[in-house]
């Protein structure tokens, strides 16, 4: 009997282990019994293999996370989602694509942290989300392989979000979901690599130039593109009469509406009207100017297959900009700011120069960083980077923010001259009308073919006066009217 008893007790005590041990591992044993229930019912197998029945795969813990909006930075308390990559019952892996969210200053790609399955969105389209609120929820279960004959050995389950401030506490490491997966990818830990973007940010570049380091290698800046060459144009016959073109139409036909629509300001919109009410406070004066862009129209069609080869395509804006920042070496009052209670003047040290683009968003100002430490092919590029972006409504926060003076190229929409309205913080902006062939006359009064853009400048009255603008101006159109004196002054 007492044989009997202490068998009894030990198997309960063994029973006891094995769901402890097994299990708590499901987060429905419901699941669990009806994947086994066949084989428990017959009795030969059971008692065949008493130590096999948890010797299988097996799923882990189902815990459903709530995926948390993060701060996004520049104070932003709000965005609107505008569009989901993904729906409830998706699979989805880290860095995989979440959602676009637009906030009053940029659109944002939102990625996932976790691999799991969506169970839940917690917003519509063109709803706004708010900083530190549930986006989705993601069930966290995967499956995992368990060794048949190898013990299992627990340890206590840490969630994703405790993991990640374990690693940076002490130490906000910065970085973007692409940056973290090359740096995974590359096993770099980042808490080694020094950041050189905004507050310590760590960079695309820095994690390269880390490898380089540790490897020895020279990483190339770019992959130089296959250059084709197009297949040769078929002339048509002579006999065979031309078709004439039928124009199409500009715009999409236009739908009259019969009553008034109200909508709410968002978006882009929100931050040019916070914008433009700040830009009353200042005493605006203009300046215009035109320029004689003959040698440099020239100079460009002869650097444009050199561009083409190096896979940039070369506009006149490089050139504005650079010839913008040399002249700001020489008067860098227009590349400074006023504070609000107007006793204190701070000279920018770097030229960060914005590019007004017209996108399908609305108007929007990203800026090229450093442009007086950038040749004009860097420039090029930049831009380039920027107007792709631009047009699939992807650019960033940080290049949005930071610019200190402004140039809207407004002559590729049409028109002369304009009134550009200064962008605060900044004191200067100039505004650019399209390049027309006018007559106009040599040193010898004969009439020529001039290449002709008329500039008009607006600055902050407070801190800048007509006569430094002008001697600015005059400075910017000598290096855009004669290309060969920027070599002298470029660094």
């Amino acid at each position: 009997m007492a044989a009997a008893v202490g068998l009894r007790s030990f198997y309960k005590a063994t029973g006891r282990l094995l769901c402890v041990h097994h299990i708590r591992l499901y987060s429905n044993f419901r699941s669990l019994k009806a994947k086994y229930n066949c084989g428990l019912d017959k009795p030969s197998w059971r008692y065949r293999n008493p130590h096999r029945l948890f010797r299988t795969t097996i799923v882990s813990h189902g815990q459903i996370v709530q995926f948390k909006l993060s701060d996004i930075g520049e104070g932003i308390t709000e965005v609107t989602v505008k569009e989901w990559y993904v729906k409830e019952g998706d699979v989805v892996s880290q860095f995989d694509s979440i959602c676009e969210v637009q906030s009053d200053k940029a659109s944002v790609t939102i990625t996932s942290r976790y691999d799991g399955i969506i169970r839940k969105l917690h917003y519509n389209l063109d709803e706004i989300a708010h900083v530190g609120k549930p986006l989705v929820d993601i069930e966290t279960a995967a499956l995992k392989d368990v060794a048949p004959e190898e013990d299992v050995v627990e340890t206590p389950a840490v969630s994703h979000e405790e993991q990640t401030h374990q690693e940076i506490k002490g130490h906000k490491t910065l970085a973007t979901p692409a940056v973290r997966r090359l740096a995974m990818e590359n096993n770099i830990k980042l808490s080694e690599v020094v950041g050189t973007g905004k507050d310590n940010r760590i960079l695309k570049e820095d994690i390269l130039n880390y490898l380089a380091k540790q490897t020895g290698a020279i990483l190339p800046l770019s992959p130089k593109p296959e250059i084709v060459a197009p297949p040769p144009t078929p002339k048509p016959a002579a006999d065979k009469p031309k078709t004439p073109r039928i124009p199409l139409p500009i715009s999409k036909p236009v739908v009259i509406s019969q009553k008034d629509k109200t909508v709410a300001v968002s978006g882009f919109q929100k931050v040019m009207v916070k914008t433009m009410s700040a830009a009353l406070k200042i005493p605006h004066f203009g300046y215009c100017d035109e320029i004689d862009l003959t040698q440099l129209v020239r100079l460009r069609e002869e650097l444009k297959p050199v561009a083409l080869e190096r896979g940039i395509k070369l506009t006149f804006m490089p050139f504005f900009l650079k010839a913008a920042s040399l002249a700001l070496l020489h008067y860098p009052i227009l590349n400074a700011s006023l504070d609000e209670n107007c006793q204190n003047i701070t000279y920018k040290a770097s030229h960060n120069i914005g590019v007004a683009m017209d996108t399908g968003q609305g108007l929007v100002v990203p800026n090229v960083k450093n442009v007086q430490a950038c040749s004009v092919y860097e420039v090029a590029s930049e831009l380039n980077r920027l107007q792709s972006l631009g047009f699939a409504n992807q650019l960033g926060t940080s290049d949005l923010t930071g610019g200190t003076f402004t140039l809207s190229n407004i002559g590729t929409i049409g028109g002369t001259y304009a009134k550009p309205v200064i962008l605060p913080p900044e004191v200067a902006i100039g505004a650019l009308g399209k390049i027309q062939g006018l007559p106009r006359f040599n040193a010898k009064g004969e009439i020529f073919k001039a290449q002709i853009m008329n500039v008009s400048w607006s600055a902050d009255h407070r801190i800048i006066d007509g006569a430094t603008m002008s001697r600015f101006s005059n400075l910017w159109k000598s290096y855009l009217e004669n290309p060969a004196f920027m070599l002298l002054d470029l660094k």
